[in-house]
């Protein structure tokens, strides 16, 4: 039997029925209570333990609104809603988050926390927005996706239409709406060229339209390039004399969307070497590679590509190329607590492995590499909000094992909204006592403004794009144009919306598909 797929999603039509427009059945939570999907995977349906979050976010939050003399859902826009998602979900989980009840109770405490937070120094290395010119309505499904997840409850704030995917609403969205203060644009591939979100050429307009507005550099540009297209190599000679990215952007998989007759590999000494050769000779020795984030069928959706989705092909060409780094998205995690978080948590224990992200994480010891590095794009999110203990230990590993300074910071978004409460949720986010004991791990991720988080969050991205910055000199994003169009846009009682943009697991299915009894 032939499966028919829907445009801008992996997953099938027989699993499309397993799903629901987020943005119409989730409950609008400061942080997310269930997984929701862009369509590159399946989204896990909501546990009982997320229930229970859900359940005690209505409950705490409703008995702080009523002490403030506001609305529940106002109450849950503010750095004490924010807090207390975080406290609802320390209850069923475990201690894994850094967070009071004090700050939830008291907005004068929570609010002076994250003005004191407000100026870290954050680069996200993985955002998107697409072009005006834009038509594929497939690509909704992004937010369909994301609202069930419940990552912001503000999601039926804005329309659903492709204007949430736009420039306008990324500037809102990113430097409005949360406190990062740089971002890295990208790009995807297609095999139908009508798909691709943006040019090169518009990235990089982009960036210099968004640069000097703010008169200060607030965004940098990928150029994406298509190993195995006819002629691409003329792009990167494009890209190297005109175009000048800080870096490159490529999927080894081809088209993210379905299999490519354009799938590749990382080690193919004819097809990439050269590139390599001709990157680091020009000065741009970054590249940014698409791993994991796989449907759960990929084996059969993928057939006879998915294997380019792994880390098989970097051990060899990072050491091959200790010249060029190799930034590695969504730390190749396969997809991500596919099934059972409880199990899959419970393997890792057992094992001290997790499918493909573990293989990563190896990498540098083993082929005796320092040119790796793990970005956390959509995989940090998604466990975070299912199973907290496992995102612990998710980030623990790439830390323990790869060193703080490989890992770096990313969201994906626009596609899920504001990115301010993964934000948050990194601040807060410390790997468990017993699970440092059982792994022999040296090195807590600490508070929220620890060496470590701050390496993250972007000194890590600052030395990768040559930007020679320390936490602490950070007055340019203070008073550029961006800083001033944020201080009136709160002060006129701005709210970050917490929209997010995807798919949600119908609440009527169990983890297996089966409709539920």
């Amino acid at each position: 039997m032939t499966i028919q797929r829907h445009i801008g999603v992996h997953m099938s039509d027989e699993e499309m029925k397993l799903v629901d427009a987020a943005d119409e059945v989730a409950f609008r939570s400061p942080v997310p209570t269930q997984v929701v999907s862009n369509g590159e995977y399946n989204p896990l349906p909501q546990t009982e333990d997320q229930k229970k979050v859900e359940g005690l976010i209505k409950e705490l939050a409703d008995v702080q609104a009523r002490r403030h003399n506001i609305s529940r859902r106002q109450f849950l826009a503010t750095s004490a809603g924010m807090a207390t998602a975080f406290l609802a979900m320390n209850k069923v989980f475990g201690p894994v988050w850094d967070v009071s009840e004090a700050e939830a109770a008291d907005m004068e405490m929570s609010t002076y926390r994250a003005g004191q937070l407000s100026g870290q120094f954050i680069f996200d290395d993985q955002t998107h927005f697409i072009r005006d010119d834009f038509k594929q309505e497939g690509l909704l499904g992004l937010t369909k996706w994301a609202v069930g997840a419940n990552v912001n409850p503000h999601i039926n704030d804005a329309p659903m239409t492709l204007a949430r995917y736009k420039m306008d609403n990324y500037l809102k969205e990113i430097f409005l709406d949360s406190d990062t203060k740089m971002s890295l644009l990208s790009g995807a591939p297609f095999d139908d060229p009508s798909w691709w979100l943006l040019s090169n050429d518009a990235i990089q307009n982009a960036c210099r339209a968004v640069n000097k507005m703010a008169g200060n550099t607030r965004m940098l540009g990928h150029t994406v390039i298509t190993p195995k297209y006819p002629s691409w190599m003329d792009e990167v000679d494009r890209g190297i004399e005109t175009l000048h990215p800080v870096s490159w952007k490529s999927y080894t998989i081809g088209d993210p969307f379905g299999p490519s007759k354009y799938a590749w590999r990382l080690d193919d000494e004819k097809l990439m070497y050269p590139f390599y050769e001709k990157a680091i000779k020009s000065g741009i020795n970054t590249i940014c590679i698409h791993k994991g984030l796989m449907p759960r069928d990929y084996e059969k959706a993928f057939a006879g590509t998915w294997e380019s989705a792994t880390v098989k092909d970097l051990g060899k060409a990072a050491k091959d190329w200790p010249g060029m780094n190799f930034v590695i998205y969504h730390s190749a995690l396969r997809p991500w607590l596919a099934d059972q978080p409880d199990a899959d948590l419970q393997k890792f224990l057992d094992t001290g492995y997790v499918e493909w992200a573990t293989d990563l994480a190896r990498i540098p010891e083993k082929f005796g590499v320092n040119n790796v590095y793990a970005e956390i794009g959509s995989t940090f999110a998604s466990t975070a909000v299912t199973n907290p203990r496992f995102c612990a230990a998710f980030i623990g590993q790439l830390v323990n094992m790869m060193g703080a300074e490989r890992v770096v910071w990313g969201t994906d978004s626009v596609w899920y909204g504001s990115p301010q409460w993964q934000i948050e949720a990194m601040r807060r986010l410390e790997i468990p006592d017993d699970i440092m004991k059982k792994f022999k791990w040296k090195t807590k991720l600490g508070g929220p403004n620890s060496e470590v988080k701050q390496k993250i969050f972007g000194l890590n991205s600052a030395i990768l794009y040559g930007l020679d910055m320390k936490i602490s000199e950070n007055k340019p994003f203070t008073q550029d144009q961006i800083a001033q169009i944020k201080a009136d846009y709160i002060a006129m009682g701005g709210e970050r919306s917490n929209a997010a943009y995807g798919y949600v697991a119908k609440s009527t299915y169990n983890y297996t598909g089966i409709p539920a009894v």
